[in-house]
């Protein structure tokens, strides 16, 4: 879903199922509290492998092209875990409603009054048990190309991450290929009646589904004469949109090309299910399962379950979640307590953005972690763009600062603008400061979205939806991306030198913390105290402390683009005494590219370190 609602709010949040306790400065405990910085990198799968560069407004797959999953060769897969990765979020797999004629393997055309672009949206999904025909070399196959996906991703050493979006469906949802037992959605409903608790939909009976009224010159495949883009949609009676609209002619900023799940509330917000015992936040993964194991739930929770558990069987080691926020969180201690008996090690990733919702979704819906997009990145995104002072962030990590495993950090993904789109920083290299502070401040996964470490600037005008993003809904080529791709010989040999530079600075940071045990250990903010102490020192820099049992780092980075700062860094006198050094000298070297370098000096119990930060550059000191 592209168009989503983003609250601007302080939260709390508390533990899913990996607990981590609060670690207090100096405290006698072991440092190093996870395995290994987690790094997630997303592909829009069906931009990917794609080298067509026409780029036509609305094109076809044959006038503007389409990547398929064999484009993820063992080179390519190679490649992206030699970026720095850990794991491939493949978006877009399930298969959604799209505008092309599939008929003759059985699958139904979709209607372009009621599908966004002419590719269609990857969270309009038409059939869960199956995968994007486009995605396929030979579509009859679809799925055992999927699974010979799965399978090079982890002979390369990489996980799978998919899609699950449990709030609402394809208007037109219709599985061909339901594993035995199940059936589709909304197969067995009782349509006379507005809600049911096992039905799966909310209906509007005796009414008729209408279109809604264009807006702003829209027309379906941009006004193309299509023999289904007629103004009709026959759906009687009429389904509740899905995102909440129960108008049987939605509005156009409604999601019209989906219909809502029901999960068991009422119209009138009721729950018709149980709920969790008071405390059973603080129990584990085992325990929410055996709580749900003999209580009957509503018929749509038993659908999703049986569909993650069909995808985990499949070899797929994750989901991430659409608009968690938007279904009741006992669901989700449902689903996920059964994915997690399944998978002890599945990695929950969830769009979760009402801050009042954070700490239920963490412990009671036991995900693993959320967006950290109302406050960190969104605070980053603001001192990139020369609107806000890096003294903003250390009071988000603080007041975070027993949940930040939590919080996925990011900086683009498929729903924010490119970085180097006018609308963002217009500067890819504006990135790179704010990469470095959003990969190193905390223990959280890491997520890059593809196209971002060449300086992707989505400036493609696909058709839906308009520039700066690069498009989800159509046919494109993605420029900077392809340069790399390099007519799918996946070494980059079309870059320019300043996108081989910005990859290079990907690579080297990335690959730097998935090794690190000091940035999966403790850390400090040592920024306000430069500001109150230091000549020079400025609210376009950022500094703080990271540190293990076996490391210590300090992380410096400028933000500004045209200013070179120098200046003598203090350590304050309890970073010192936890790192237990003595008075003396110590060497402090920069591990990105090994050319800086400079002295540690202890006096009285203070640190004090000189350091030279050039326009948008970033030092990570190690201390030996």
């Amino acid at each position: 879903m592209n168009a989503k609602h983003f609250l601007l709010l302080i939260f709390v949040i508390c533990f899913g199922c990996n607990e981590v306790k609060k670690t207090e400065l100096n405290q006698s405990m072991p440092t190093e509290k996870f395995k290994k910085k987690e790094v997630v990198y997303q592909v829009f799968t069906r931009l990917f492998g794609n080298t067509n560069t026409t780029n036509k407004p609305w094109g076809t797959i044959e006038e503007n092209g389409v990547g398929k999953f064999a484009d993820f060769t063992n080179k390519a897969l190679n490649e992206i875990k030699d970026l720095g990765v850990t794991h491939i979020w493949y978006t877009g797999v399930p298969h959604h409603a799209v505008i092309r004629d599939y008929t003759k393997y059985g699958i139904s055309n979709d209607d372009p009054d009621v599908v966004k672009g002419r590719a269609g949206s990857p969270y309009a999904v038409k059939d869960y048990y199956n995968v994007n025909p486009d995605l396929a070399v030979n579509p009859e196959n679809r799925l055992e190309e999927f699974k010979a996906l799965v399978e090079r991703t982890h002979n390369a050493g990489l996980k799978v991450i998919i899609d699950i979006v449990p709030n609402h469906v394809a208007r037109n949802y219709k599985s061909l290929s339901n594993p035995e037992g199940t059936e589709d959605f909304g197969a067995s409903d009782n349509k006379t009646v507005i809600y049911d608790v096992n039905n799966n939909f909310y209906y509007n009976p005796n009414e008729s589904f209408e279109l809604p009224d264009w807006e702003n010159d829209y027309l379906p495949l941009g006004g193309e004469n299509h023999s289904l883009a007629d103004g009709l949609f026959e759906e009687v009676p009429a389904k509740w949109t899905g995102n909440g609209s129960r108008l049987s002619k939605p509005n156009m900023n409604d999601w019209y090309e989906t219909v809502k799940i029901n999960y068991g509330i009422t119209p009138e917000g009721k729950k018709d299910f149980d709920d969790l015992p008071y405390g059973f936040e603080n129990e584990d993964c085992k325990a929410h399962y055996e709580f749900w194991s003999d209580k009957q739930v509503p018929n749509s929770w038993l659908k999703f379950r049986d569909i993650a558990l069909y995808w985990t069987d499949m070899g797929v080691d994750g989901f991430r979640y659409d608009m968690a926020e938007m279904v009741p969180v006992e669901f989700w201690s449902f689903l996920n307590s059964s994915v997690k008996m399944k998978n002890p090690n599945a990695f929950i990733l969830a769009e979760v953005y009402q801050p009042h919702l954070y700490r239920d979704y963490i412990k009671k819906g036991k995900m693993d972690y959320l967006y950290d997009k109302v406050q960190l990145y969104d605070t980053i995104k603001h001192v990139m763009q020369g609107r806000g002072k890096t003294d903003n962030i250390p009071p988000i990590q603080d007041y975070l600062e027993d949940i930040e495993h939590n919080m996925a950090h990011f900086l683009e993904n498929h729903d924010e603008q490119r970085i180097a789109s006018p609308d963002f920083a217009g500067n890819a290299l504006k990135g790179k400061p704010a990469m470095v502070v959003s990969a190193t401040i905390s223990t959280s996964p890491t997520l890059v979205y593809f196209g971002q470490e060449v300086g992707e600037p989505g400036s493609e005008d696909a058709g839906f939806g308009k520039p700066t993003r690069t498009s989800i809904f159509d046919y494109v080529g993605v420029p900077h991306h392809q340069r790399w791709l390099n007519n799918k010989k996946f070494d980059g040999g079309q870059l320019s030198v300043e996108e081989k530079e910005l990859r290079d600075f990907y690579k080297r940071l990335l690959n730097f913390t998935i090794n690190s045990s000091a940035l999966m250990g403790d850390y400090q903010d040592i920024h306000l105290y430069n500001r109150q102490h230091t000549e020079w020192y400025n609210d376009k820099v950022l500094s703080f402390a990271r540190w293990s049992d076996t490391e210590k780092l300090i992380v410096i980075s400028n933000f500004n683009e045209a200013n070179t700062y120098a200046f003598n860094l203090k350590i304050p006198e309890d970073v010192i005494k936890a790192w237990e050094l003595d008075q003396g000298t110590y060497k402090a070297s920069d591990v990105l590219y090994n050319e800086f370098s400079s002295d540690l000096i202890i006096n009285n119990g203070e640190g004090e370190v000189n350091v030279k930060l050039n326009p948008l550059e970033s030092l990570i000191l190690k201390i030996e």
